[in-house]
C-alpha cells in the first residue's frame, strides 16, 4: 500500500504540473456546460419577425402588440409590400411573416371568418414549425378574448402539462447529455495517454523492472483521475444548479455512486486505449474523436436514438455512455430511485469488468 501511495502521489505531480491536462480538466467542462446550457439551447426566443398591416384596425394592431409582448419574437420595423418581406428573409434579419388583409377587422365578425396569413423560414424545418405554432397560439388566444362566451354546440379542450419540466427549461435537455460527454472526452482521453506517455519518455523500464504488479500500474493512473473527475461532477452540479437554474430532484448519493462507476468505466477504456498505442496523438485522436462523436450523435440527448436505423440503435447500445445518460435523466431530473435504473447500472457495471480485465491483459510487461 506504502508504493501504490507514492506512485499515486506521483501521477498527482505530473497531473498539476502539466498545464494543458488541467485546462482540458476543468476548461473544457465549464466551456461545454456554459456553452450547451446558454448558446445551444433548443428554445425559440427573440426571433425576428415581420408585419404586413394592409388593414391598419384595432384588431391587427392588438396582436401585433401581442406578439411584439412575447418573449419568443421581436418585431422588427414595419414592411410595406411582399417583395420587402422577401428581401428580409433572404438577409437573415427575420424568421416569419404575419401578413393582415385589408378589412381585417371587419371580417372577424363576419361568418366566413378573417384570415392571417403566417409565412416561416423553413430553411430550418424544426424551428419553423415551432414559429408557426407559437404564432397560432397568440391569434387563438386573441379570438378567445374577443367572444369569451360564444362557444359551438361541442368543443374539445385539450389541458396540456410538462411533465419533469413546467417551467420549459431548455437546459434540461443538455445537461445530463453534457455530463455524460465531458466524462467520456475529460476522463477517456486523460488516462488514454497515461500509460503511452510511460513509453514515449522512456520510464517504463523502470515500472517494468520494479517490484510494482501490473495492476497497481493500472490503478495508481487511474485514481488520480477519478479523484479529479469527481471534483469535476461537483463543480459541473455546482454550476447545473446555481448558473442554469437547474433542480436536482434525485438522490444524490445515487447519483454519485453512479457517476463514479461510469468514471471507472471511462476510466478503463482510457487505459484500455493506452495499452493498444504506442503514440500519445493516436491515443488523443481516438478518445477524443473516437468517442465525441459516438456520444454526441448515439447516446439520445441531441436526436432521438427511436428515429434512428437500426444499425445505428444497435451500435448505440455498445456505448456506456447512452445508460449514464438514461441514469443521469432519471434521477436528476426525474427523481427515480435505483428501482428505474438498475438495468442501465448492471450493464454499466458488466461494461466496466470487461474494460478494466481488456486493459489488464493488454498490459506489456515486456517492451519491443
Amino acid at each position: 500500500m506504502k508504493q501504490l501511495l507514492v506512485f499515486i502521489r506521483k501521477e498527482f505531480y505530473h497531473v498539476f504540473r502539466d498545464r494543458r491536462t488541467l485546462l482540458i480538466l476543468f476548461g473544457l467542462p465549464v466551456v461545454q456546460i456554459v456553452l450547451f446550457g446558454f448558446a445551444l439551447s433548443s428554445e425559440v426566443k427573440n426571433i425576428g419577425v415581420a408585419v404586413l398591416d394592409n388593414a391598419h384596425d384595432i384588431q391587427s394592431e392588438q396582436i401585433i402588440t401581442k406578439i411584439q409582448s412575447s418573449s419568443y419574437f421581436k418585431v422588427k420595423e414595419p414592411v410595406l409590400n411582399y417583395p420587402e418581406i422577401e428581401k428580409r428573409f433572404k438577409d437573415g434579419s427575420i424568421k416569419c411573416a404575419v401578413i393582415f388583409p385589408v378589412n381585417f377587422g371587419q371580417d372577424l365578425y363576419r361568418k366566413g371568418g378573417a384570415q392571417i396569413q403566417i409565412i416561416a423560414d423553413a430553411s430550418d424545418p424544426n424551428t419553423a414549425t415551432i414559429l408557426t405554432n407559437y404564432l397560432t397560439t397568440i391569434i387563438n388566444n386573441y379570438q378567445q378574448q374577443l367572444n369569451p362566451t360564444t362557444k359551438p354546440s361541442y368543443q374539445i379542450i385539450p389541458e396540456l402539462r410538462q411533465l419533469y419540466n413546467e417551467d420549459q427549461n431548455g437546459s434540461l435537455n443538455f445537461i445530463p447529455g453534457v455530463i455524460a460527454l465531458i466524462f467520456m472526452i475529460v476522463s477517456t482521453a486523460l488516462t488514454s495517454v497515461a500509460v503511452v506517455k510511460e513509453k514515449e519518455l522512456g520510464t517504463m523500464e523502470i515500472l517494468l523492472v520494479s517490484p510494482f504488479k501490473p495492476i497497481m500500474v493500472l490503478i495508481a493512473k487511474a485514481i488520480p483521475y477519478l479523484v479529479l473527475s469527481l471534483v469535476n461532477f461537483i463543480i459541473i452540479l455546482l454550476l447545473s444548479v446555481y448558473l442554469l437554474d437547474v433542480e436536482i430532484k434525485g438522490s444524490l448519493i445515487l447519483l454519485f455512486a453512479e457517476s463514479i462507476l461510469f468514471i471507472i468505466t471511462c476510466l478503463a477504456l482510457g487505459l484500455l486505449i493506452s495499452n493498444l498505442t504506442n503514440s500519445q496523438q493516436t491515443a488523443m485522436l481516438i478518445s477524443m474523436m473516437g468517442m465525441m462523436l459516438p456520444t454526441l450523435l448515439l447516446t439520445g440527448f441531441m436526436f432521438p436514438i427511436e428515429n434512428m436505423p437500426v444499425v445505428f440503435q444497435v451500435i448505440s447500445h455498445v456505448l456506456p455512455s447512452r445508460y449514464y445518460y438514461a441514469i443521469v435523466k432519471a434521477v436528476m431530473l426525474k427523481g427515480l430511485g435505483f428501482s428505474y435504473i438498475w438495468k442501465e447500472t448492471l450493464i454499466l457495471v458488466g461494461m466496466c469488468i470487461v474494460l478494466l480485465t481488456l486493459a489488464l491483459k493488454n498490459f506489456k510487461i515486456r517492451l519491443s
